[in-house]
């Protein structure tokens, strides 16, 4: 099958989601008023509460969503075929997950831009609240382990990878710098600089690798899963406007621009899909996701059709910085369907690999040499990037081949492959470093507030102690994970934590359209993606539990058990306790709940002054 027919057939129906389905949902099932104060505004402190124009946050919070997952789990999950994949991005983007992320951004904002937790305790009561708060410690850990695990793989013995992630760091301190500095409204300046030096990032990075300096860069799986947890907790402690938000604003258009040069070069190079559109790995046996098309095929893709980390985002920087509720369909909606997008084009840059190429790449020496098959490009292709790719599983490295591949195909490029490898390399480690930065600080806003219930003074924000505590805590806690183990162990363990925090998300937005929405018909957009969530989600960890975990009898499996199993058990008590209180609205014994947030008017002068920026 021609790639491009499937390529066509995702942009209309994401198209056709964001123009009609998204403005019922903003107009109708909402209400946006654009007039409405925003917590940004009536909080404003500098620091976390800042109004952000509308490009740079969606920015932020495109880049803060997207991390591995719409570009590893779809290459993972061509496992099973290019058509599961397909069918499961295209409509749970722009059916399940965009909504998802939508009404949860809503209701933040209209809660004064509180967590997941603290809007499940005003709406689901107190069991709620402290339940989804515990549950969303576990599945935030869990996810940023399994997050971490790709960029760990794809940059294990890379001295010219190590050098261009790292680079990209002082670059984003800078940009943060002259944004905040007398040159803020020079966003575009801001921009060109950045993109500019993060590309010469890459180009320098060839010349470190051909130099004495490529010894000292070259670091092991274990030193690199500490870095990146010390990373985390750099970005979680400092100030927003100065890591994370330029970061994430570089990082966002860089991504989309690769992203979209991919896609013509799709148009340009015609390339197939040589991966069947079902192979025999729908039964299970598979060599990289173990387990049957159903359940795994929608765990495996989180992000890209619904993700339960977006929640996190939504209710977490992203509402505290939003100007304006108009914006709330652009960057709720906007960002989720665009990520769908960048699923799709992994599934694509995968599927048109040989199989045996794929399986080669994605799989360790030995599993490969048990499946029968014969590899087409792998010497070819691992000259001309510059490295051996083979038996390098997480799907990082057979991402890149194949962009680098569909570049190479249009003629006149395929001299610079090592460029397109190593840029799609360091195109992969931003979107998972951009998430990582973003959850550990939301992981850390949710710890303070959680604990802050017995210890009030950590419920301050600006408290220097509170916050180097709870970034430290939750820094160790995924690293640990990172650290022992595996893409094996990790990222089934994650696909369920992630779809797990879907479920309790989905049960928190039915509960507050139920109480919000002018028509209580209006809460089927969620409660059907809830319903069908649930049922996925404990499938695959019972699956994880009794055919993954369990048979390896080893610690890591059997801390990853314990962690599925409280997973599980929390999940189930929020899921309960949304349906008694769906039970008590809808039978018209509910209390009407009053959302914690000003109805303050945003000033004229100041809405133009954000949204003018440029």
């Amino acid at each position: 099958m021609n790639s491009v027919y499937l390529l066509l057939a995702g942009l209309g129906v994401f198209a056709l989601g964001y123009r009609y389905y998204s403005a019922f949902i903003a107009a109708k099932v909402l209400s946006l008023d654009e007039a409405r104060k925003t917590p940004a505004h009536t909080r404003s402190d500098g620091r976390d509460y800042v109004p952000t124009n509308r490009f740079v946050l969606f920015g932020h919070h495109f880049a803060a969503i997207a991390g591995a997952g719409p570009l590893i789990g779809p290459v993972l999950a061509a496992q099973f075929g290019f058509l599961p994949g397909a069918i499961w991005i295209i409509f749970g983007a722009v059916f399940a997950g965009a909504v998802h992320d939508m009404v949860i951004l809503f209701a933040s904002v209209r809660n004064g831009g509180e967590a997941l937790h603290n809007i499940a305790r005003r709406y689901m009561g107190r069991l709620s609240g402290i339940t989804t708060a515990l549950a969303t410690l576990f599945i935030i850990v869990t996810a940023l382990a399994g997050l971490a695990i790709a960029v760990v793989n794809s940059m294990n013995e890379s001295s010219w990878g190590t050098f261009t992630i790292g680079f990209t760091i002082p670059v984003a301190l800078f940009v943060g710098w002259y944004l905040k500095g007398p040159r803020s409204e020079k966003i575009i300046g801001a921009s060109v600089i950045g993109v500019v030096l993060v590309l010469l990032g890459v180009v320098f990075g060839r010349v470190i690798q051909q130099s004495a300096l490529s010894p000292w860069l070259m670091f092991s799986k274990h030193q690199l899963s500490i870095m990146l947890a010390v990373y985390g907790f750099a970005a979680s402690v400092l100030p927003v406007w100065l890591l994370l938000a330029p970061r994430d604003y570089l990082s966002t258009y860089m991504k989309l621009g690769t992203i979209f040069l991919l896609a013509i070069g799709i148009f340009i190079a015609h390339p197939y899909l040589q991966m069947p559109a079902v192979t025999q790995f729908v039964h299970g046996g598979g060599p990289i996701i173990p387990g049957k098309v159903w359940p795994y095929v929608f765990i495996t893709i989180a992000c890209g059709a619904i993700s339960g980390f977006h929640s996190l985002i939504s209710s977490g920087t992203t509402p505290k910085m939003l100007s304006n509720e108009r914006d709330i369909r652009f960057i709720g909606y906007g960002a989720m369907v665009t990520e769908g997008f960048v699923a799709l084009m992994a599934l694509i840059a995968a599927s048109v690999l040989p199989p045996g190429d794929y399986f080669a790449i994605n799989t360790a020496h030995a599993v490969f040499a048990k499946l029968g098959m014969s590899t087409v490009h792998m010497d070819a292709l691992s000259k001309l990037v510059g490295e051996h790719i083979a038996g390098r599983p997480g799907g990082a490295v057979s991402l890149a081949v194949g962009m680098a591949y569909i570049f190479g195909n249009i003629p006149g490029l395929k001299t610079l492959m090592s460029y397109w490898y190593h840029f799609a390399i360091m195109f992969e480690a931003l979107f998972i470093l951009t998430t990582i930065d973003a959850g550990t600080r939301v992981g850390r806003y949710i710890l303070q507030e959680s604990v802050g219930t017995f210890i009030p003074k950590l419920k301050d924000l600006s408290w220097w102690p509170g916050v180097i505590l709870t970034s430290a805590m939750i820094s160790i806690a995924w690293g640990y994970l990172l650290y022992f183990g595996s893409i094996g162990t990790i990222w089934p363990m994650f696909g369920v934590a992630n779809q797990l925090l879907a479920v309790i998300a989905l049960t928190i937005g039915t509960t507050f359209l139920l109480s919000h929405s002018p028509k209580r018909a209006y809460g089927l957009i969620t409660f059907i993606p809830f319903v069908f969530m649930l049922v996925v989600t404990f499938t695959a960890g019972v699956e994880n539990i009794g055919n993954i975990y369990l048979p390896q009898a080893t610690t890591t499996a059997y801390v990853n058990m314990v962690l599925t199993t409280a997973m599980l058990v929390l999940v189930f008590l929020i899921a309960a306790d949304g349906i008694r209180k769906w039970i008590a609205i809808l039978s018209g014994r509910g209390t009407p709940i009053t959302p914690g947030a000003t109805t303050d008017r945003v000033p004229d002068d100041v809405r133009r002054s954000v949204d003018n920026l440029d």
